[in-house]
């Protein structure tokens, strides 16, 4: 039997937040965070869901947060509650309550997004100068972290350089989520790289918890990476995407003005972008997802 599409969970908890993709509840002394079908491309939040994405990127998660927790420490706080309906077991974790981090916590591996069309214009990335001749999707000469403001829901998130960075948290937690999102995502890329797949470049979260930081919200999904199949990787061109490609192909030729509200979606879309979540989270982790 096919799994409902989610797009707004439902649930007997006190609503803690909701946000682009995931609906967050209270339970106990803990959050509850659920994983919607809910589609999200240029900040805007699309009208249909995709389905099977919440229990990709749930699960998915889940196997990064116990692949990385020799690394960092990580928001995950046991056992689902016994109550929780079927339909949201599959794409919920119960987590600890943190305190975010206010930055979006970017590392890069390759030159491409934004960080691309920046060096274009400066040679440069969050202030991070590079060397000359760089191309399209080129591996970067080094890991580069470069972090951006959290925007909320319509706003976009701004590349901030290392001092803006610091005024923002403070040089000490600028330090620590700075080398814990670069051993993140170099071990992770170190183990794509032997699935066939390219981590060109991923953010990350952190909170504050019992007096450490540690690694929250999801981790290295299609939502919050670029997965590059290894074997289309050519520089100079923009590889396929293990991602939300297809939504954003489709909408750049519609010349929508991405800004809400956002257009309706094409079945053919709509399941492109289910195989790709899928085919990601297979090849990563090695199991067969169960639809």
């Amino acid at each position: 039997m096919a799994e409902p599409v989610i797009t707004k969970a439902s649930l007997p908890y006190k609503l803690f937040s909701s946000g682009k993709v995931r609906d967050t509840f209270e339970y106990e002394d803990k959050l509850l965070m659920v994983s919607t079908d809910r589609l999200s491309a240029f900040d805007v939040i699309f009208p249909q869901g995709i389905p099977y994405k919440g229990i990709v990127l749930n699960e998915l998660s889940l196997f990064w947060f116990d692949f990385l927790k020799g690394i960092t420490k990580n928001h995950i706080a046991g056992k689902l509650p016994p109550s929780l309906p079927r339909d949201y077991r599959r794409r919920s974790m119960l987590v600890k309550r943190a305190k975010p981090v206010k930055l979006e916590c970017v590392v890069r591996g390759y030159l491409v997004g934004s960080g691309w069309k920046e060096y274009q214009k400066s040679q440069s990335i969050c202030g991070i100068h590079l060397p000359s001749g760089l191309k399209l999707a080129s591996k970067l000469p080094e890991t580069l972290f470069t972090p951006s403001t959290k925007g909320e829901i319509g706003e976009h998130d701004i590349n901030l350089d290392k001092p803006s960075a610091i005024r923002v948290v403070g040089k000490e937690v600028y330090d620590e989520v700075r080398e814990k999102a670069t051993l993140i995502y170099e071990a992770a890329a170190d183990y794509a790289e032997t699935k066939g797949i390219i981590l060109a470049d991923t953010k990350f979260e952190f909170g504050e918890c019992d007096g450490e930081i540690i690694l929250i919200d999801e981790v290295l999904t299609p939502d919050s990476s670029r997965f590059w199949p290894a074997d289309q990787y050519e520089e100079g061109t923009s590889p396929p995407s293990f991602d939300k490609q297809f939504v954003r192909d489709y909408v750049e030729k519609l010349g929508w003005g991405k800004k809400p509200p956002a257009p309706l979606l094409p079945p053919e879309v709509i399941n492109g972008t289910v195989e790709k979540y899928i085919e990601a989270y297979e090849k990563l982790t090695g199991k067969k997802f169960v639809r």
